[in-house]
């Protein structure tokens, strides 16, 4: 899946090694605990100065004595930088480079705080933040700022109905967007997990979500609190973040970068042969094994299945599939795969809650002239290990994350929906 962007991810991890001042990102939807959390790094600043930039001043209710006291950058005295046109997120990249740059060039300030929209994907900010080294000194005469760490804040309470078999939320107000989607790519890109409001669920609840967590995400450190009341050597000056690890350390990135191993080689010449002789009953058994599963966390009823074939869907059937047979315990799934009717072209599936989409990933190298092919494979030798004789890297490899789920079931549905 990262084949051929280890150098972009390289580069841009070596671009900000080099600098001063620190910036720390922090995510989560309204009313989990974020501004009750900034409010504690201000409270307890140890010494350094902190600049907080925020989406909408309106909406973050910063202690006015904090602002008095010149922990944060005000409106009259330039300590609260606010963003007037909106999120920082996705139209705004230059806005957010510049209103970086105008703190750096104040001089007052060592560490800046990002308060991110509820409505954010977190790599933008993060791929912003870290090309700034290439704009020029335009951007980098009075310093780069770091990134040290990005920390997502979660509400327990919320995660027990959001995470609930088949419950989801949606935000009508976001244009449609899943709000299961948004919390899942803030789960899995960042360094800390602040897990709020703990008290508020059961024990039992508490094991079940901090499973779903860990699965989804088990890079990240994940930290229990009420009141956002957390350590904050345990967030600021951390120097955790890294481009490179945090873009791949995401659970289905695991899982779709793991070799493909024999008993999967198995199951897809399983049911090839099941293709051919026509015999349904017989090919049923043959899905009941060989399923990669989760480990520790399938104890708490959240596990993890890769869907494995070789042949091609029919994105007729495969639509149907989505439309009418997904199963409501899926939390999140992942995955490369390709169709039919254009065997050349790779395509990316994802699913968060209720939105699911598909997008053209490029080329398998498999279509690539042979002599190229040669090279691409001197050059990758990974590609080797994946390859099929009859369909080179074309696969169909599909991550699901969930809660009991019935891993034979999904692969037969599947199953069903390629060529024959």
């Amino acid at each position: 899946m990262f084949i051929g962007r280890e150098t972009e991810l390289a580069d841009l991890n070596d671009m900000y090694n080099q600098n001063k001042f620190q910036l720390f990102v922090l995510y989560g939807r309204r009313r989990v605990g974020k501004t009750t959390l900034i409010n504690h790094i201000l409270n307890n600043q140890d010494g350094y100065k902190v600049a907080v930039i925020v989406n909408d001043i309106g909406e973050v209710n910063i202690d006015a004595d904090l602002i008095q006291k010149g922990g944060v950058v005000g409106k009259k005295d330039d300590s609260l930088v606010a963003l007037q046109n909106g999120c920082i997120c996705c139209t705004l990249k230059m806005d957010l480079i510049e209103q970086l740059n105008d703190i750096l060039k104040m001089g007052r300030f060592d560490y800046i705080v990002i308060e991110a929209s509820g409505i954010c994907e977190p790599e933008p900010i993060a791929q912003t933040i870290c090309s700034i080294p290439r704009m020029g000194k335009e951007y980098t005469r009075y310093g780069i700022a770091k990134l040290d760490c990005i920390a997502t804040v979660v509400d327990a309470l919320r995660l027990q109905s959001e995470f609930g078999c088949g419950d989801n939320l949606t935000n009508k107000q976001i244009d449609e967007e899943d709000i299961e989607n948004l919390i899942i790519q803030q789960i899995e890109f960042c360094n800390v997990i602040v897990l709020n409001k703990v008290s508020e669920v059961k024990p039992e609840e508490l094991v079940r979500i901090k499973g779903i967590i860990r699965t989804l995400q088990p890079g990240a450190e994940i930290y229990e609190c009420d009141y956002a009341n957390i350590d904050l050597d345990k967030l600021i000056h951390t120097g955790l973040f890294d481009f490179e690890r945090v873009a791949t350390s995401a659970g289905w990135v695991k899982e779709i970068e793991r070799p493909i191993t024999e008993e999967e080689e198995d199951e897809h010449e399983h049911h090839h042969h099941h293709d051919e002789e026509e015999d349904e009953g017989e090919g049923e058994e043959h899905h009941h094994h060989h399923h990669h599963e989760g480990g520790e966390v399938e104890e708490y009823g959240i596990g993890t299945f890769v869907y494995f074939r070789r042949p091609a869907f029919d994105i007729h059937k495969f639509d149907r599939f989505i439309a009418t047979k997904w199963p409501k315990n899926v939390i999140r799934a992942k995955g490369i795969c390709y169709f039919s009717h254009n065997k050349n072209m790779s395509f990316l599936f994802e699913q968060a809650g209720k939105q699911k989409q598909i997008s053209e990933s490029g080329l398998w190298f498999a279509t690539a002239p042979e002599e190229d092919l040669i090279q691409l494979m001197q050059q990758e030798p990974g590609l080797m290990r994946d390859w099929d004789p009859k369909y080179g890297d074309r696969m169909e490899k599909i991550v699901f994350i969930g809660q009991h789920l019935d891993k034979v079931q999904l692969a037969h549905d599947l199953d069903e929906c390629l060529e024959k």
